[in-house]
């Protein structure tokens, strides 16, 4: 298994989104966020989708340099048509106009539907923790294929559906929370097949219902469960939650459309925090929180304590110094895809 500097990745995937007709702009949006996912250990969002997307460019469902249209809009609200373009430069763009305008109104609040996947959630509310302001995402993939299925069920209804808030803090890393409403990320099933891993118990069904650790099932007609194993219940009302907000309340709908094409839907929310305490003394506050939790006391089997988002934190400082473990199947890949658009000896590949 390769290990290779972030950096170097990023100018790997920008180079192929170039050549399959992405922008300079839009490629470099999408490989520094997608990468950013590989630094904080999250490998199922980082370069194992890039030719994922090349596929669906070239499949007509990613359209690149599409443009970013509003269709409705008040001074506190934004309804954002992606026209099929890049989810990570729509959702981008989307979060960036929604913070300036929190910053007029305190509140402000978007929904975007038909991009394509947006990827690691987490990306886009700390864009906005950085300037002040507590932010929360929601995405639901629209009436693309589901994966997940509801508690007590034997097929899949519901996409893994997640959602990510992140507040501003003082501490070394950033104080995110981002999770799947289902019991692992349909991306951490690619990555244990594309190792040849099996997964954990609770995490998948196969096509009759039967619990499996076969990551091979989910694409046979299995599912994988929600979150919270017996209580998976808790999961499913958080899924249905998320796919109201982000699939309905954009106007995707739910269950499945036959195109099968990715539609990734969201729904965006930013406080800013000055409107309710002095930004500075609340971002103290937050981080003698995390730091009462912190020392906490050890359970049995437990070495440290950590508060949200500060083991993504520790990946990326370890991953920035010694690279990322990229599986040889996704490697592979990646250098057919190079050769193909003549790119080998550019992509240092």
């Amino acid at each position: 298994m390769p290990n290779v500097t972030a950096e170097h990745l990023i100018e790997i995937a920008k180079g192929l989104l170039i050549a399959a007709g992405a922008s300079e702009e839009e490629a470099a949006v999408v490989a520094r966020y997608n990468i950013g996912a590989n630094l904080v250990g999250h490998d199922s969002h980082g370069i194992i989708l890039i030719p994922t997307y090349i596929d669906r460019i070239k499949a007509g469902h990613i359209v690149p340099q599409a443009p970013w249209t509003i269709t409705q809009e008040t001074p506190t609200t934004t309804v954002i048509d992606g026209n099929w373009g890049f989810g990570y430069a729509v959702t981008d763009r989307a979060m960036r106009y929604t913070i300036e305008k929190a910053k007029k109104q305190n509140v402000a609040a978007a929904t975007v539907f038909r991009q394509s996947h947006i990827g690691r959630l987490a990306s886009y509310p700390l864009v906005a923790a950085g300037d002040g302001m507590i932010a929360m995402i929601t995405a639901d993939s629209g009436r693309s294929p589901k994966h997940v299925a509801p508690f007590g069920g034997a097929k899949a209804r519901l996409g893994t559906n997640p959602l990510c808030v992140a507040i501003p803090s003082n501490l070394d890393g950033p104080l995110v929370f981002d999770m799947a409403t289902s019991a692992a990320a349909a991306g951490k099933i690619n990555v244990a097949t594309a190792r040849g891993d099996q997964v954990p118990n609770g995490w998948l069904i196969d096509a009759e219902g039967k619990p499996s650790n076969d990551p091979s099932v989910l694409k046979a007609g299995g599912a994988l469960l929600p979150l919270g194993g017996t209580e998976g219940y808790k999961g499913t009302g958080l899924a249905v939650i998320v796919e109201i907000l982000s699939g309905l309340l954009t106007g995707l709908g739910f269950g499945v459309e036959p195109t099968g094409r990715h539609n990734d839907g969201c729904f965006i929310a930013v406080f800013n925090v000055a409107a309710f305490r002095d930004l500075g003394v609340f971002k103290q506050e937050v981080t003698e929180f995390a730091q009462y939790l912190k020392a906490t006391p050890p359970a049995q089997g437990f070495t440290e304590v950590y508060y949200p988002g500060e083991i993504e934190f520790k990946k990326e400082q370890d991953r920035r110094k010694n690279g990322v473990p990229v599986e040889e199947s996704t490697w592979n890949k990646i250098k057919e895809l190079a050769a193909g658009y003549g790119l080998t000896g550019k992509l240092g590949l």
